[in-house]
């Protein structure tokens, strides 16, 4: 089935009053410097009818003007220092056509297809991709693609939610928090938590990881459906077996879970040594607390360790706590620590983000990405939301996907790369409440 390309360009912002300088700029965050230097692209799918391209890309522009920076370029100021400029060079707006009705499965199983229903993420000058797909039957692919060093998962969210409202003629509320300067580091800094192996790493550490007979070329997408139902058996096996009495979160019950199910699945040797991080926002947890209307990143890691046989010969409690202890740590001093880190130290030591993995593998580590609290459903042009929001095809074995079903029963999926060989055991074990 091939994906025809009937149009690309760029699009600017529209703007109803007056038009900004295309010469000020904005200073990236120590949020922003410590993520991801990369594009993530997202795909949703909309049964017929649908508004028109022209809608929706009329929508976009004005989205924009609200959101400036997604138009804008990265960039250097005169001191080296990484900026967003503010100048208007537009975003990519792609329309494709596909000669086959969408049959549903084609979005159920995450597989190379994906790629096809949004822009090319290597190389890319601008931002924001946009990729509308209309197929035969009528229905729409919206594939989207948005840099992180811009914006993380929350305010991308947020984003996009203010370009349904612009289709839809509805004005674009809540508006958008764009102050980057707020994270000003103390006089004295106070590092109080060893920052160095966590955020961040030294410019010439090379990880060593686990000698195995895979080809990257073998890695698979897998989605895992856990019903509430088995959701709630999960936590309550988790809390069970707690000492004092505190349940722990359905999130963390079944991050744990999947960390002991992947770790048998790898078949690591009972002394290796696995880490897994999870991303923690930091809008609550700052004190003050940061708007939820902040655009930019204000994401850290939580980080649990243990020895393979430690997950694998302990219940499932044992995990769940390890865990929970390490999101509990990255509290407001855990912030306020790495903000004094990071103007003081980073620099000087010459560190740079921990942030790129060794190729296509975390083995035998893991990194889960939860999406369960941004309104990525609430994406509606003025005929009704997706009926599938879903990462598009993203190959990096260990690094996992957490969303809310669109069936909206409080049942989650999961979205998680492995080698062909572990996902065989992996499915065998990942329903198992042992």
């Amino acid at each position: 089935m091939k994906v025809k390309i009937e149009s690309s360009r760029l699009i600017k912002p529209f703007y109803q009053g007056m038009t900004p300088s295309t010469s000020d700029y904005i200073p990236l965050s120590v949020f922003d410097k410590v993520t991801y230097n990369q594009h993530i692209a997202v795909i949703y799918a909309y049964h017929p009818p649908g508004p028109s391209n022209a809608t929706i890309e009329l929508g976009l522009r004005k989205a924009l003007a609200v959101y400036p920076e997604w138009a804008g370029r990265l960039g250097k100021d005169n001191g080296g220092n990484p900026i967003i400029l503010l100048n208007d060079e537009g975003v990519r707006f792609v329309e494709a056509t596909v000669n086959f009705v969408l049959d549903q499965s084609m979005l159920l199983k995450p597989s190379p297809f994906l790629l096809s229903l949004h822009p090319n993420l290597k190389g890319v000058v601008e931002l924001v991709q946009v990729q509308l797909t209309r197929f035969s039957c009528g229905s729409m692919v919206v594939g989207f693609t948005s840099h992180h060093l811009v914006a993380d998962g929350h305010s991308s969210s947020n984003f996009l939610v203010a370009w349904g409202q612009a289709t839809r003629g509805v004005k674009i509320s809540p508006l958008p928090y764009r102050n980057r300067t707020i994270f000003s580091p103390r006089n004295p800094p106070r590092i109080e938590f060893g920052h160095r192996g966590d955020e961040y790493i030294a410019k010439n550490f090379k990880k060593t990881y686990p000698l195995l007979d895979y080809d990257t070329h073998d890695i698979v997408m897998h989605k895992v459906h856990y019903t509430a139902e088995f959701l709630s058996k999960l936590k309550s096996n988790a809390s069970s077996m707690n000492g004092n009495n505190k349940r722990f979160s359905t999130i963390e019950s079944l991050v744990a879970h999947l960390w002991r199910a992947i770790t048998r699945a790898r078949g690591l040797r009972e002394s290796e040594n696995t880490t897994i991080r999870i991303s923690v926002d930091g809008r609550s947890r700052l004190n003050p607390k940061v708007p939820n209307e902040y655009f930019g990143n204000l994401v850290l890691w939580a980080f649990a360790r243990a020895k393979a046989n430690e997950l694998l010969h302990q219940p499932l409690c044992y995990a769940t706590k390890l865990l929970h202890e390490a999101i509990v740590k990255v509290n407001d001093d855990y912030f306020k620590s790495f903000i004094d880190f990071s103007n003081y130290e980073v620099k000087e030591e010459e560190l740079v983000p921990n942030t790129c993995p060794n190729g296509n593998m975390l083995c035998p580590d893991l990194e889960v990405d939860s999406w369960l609290r941004f309104p990525f459903y609430d994406l509606d042009f003025g005929h009704g939301g997706p009926y599938i929001f879903m990462p598009s095809f993203f190959p990096t074995e260990g690094v996992l996907f957490l969303l809310p079903s669109f069936s909206g029963d409080g049942s989650i999926e999961v979205f998680v790369p492995l080698f062909q060989q572990t996902l065989t055991t992996f499915k065998q074990i990942c329903y198992s409440l042992d």
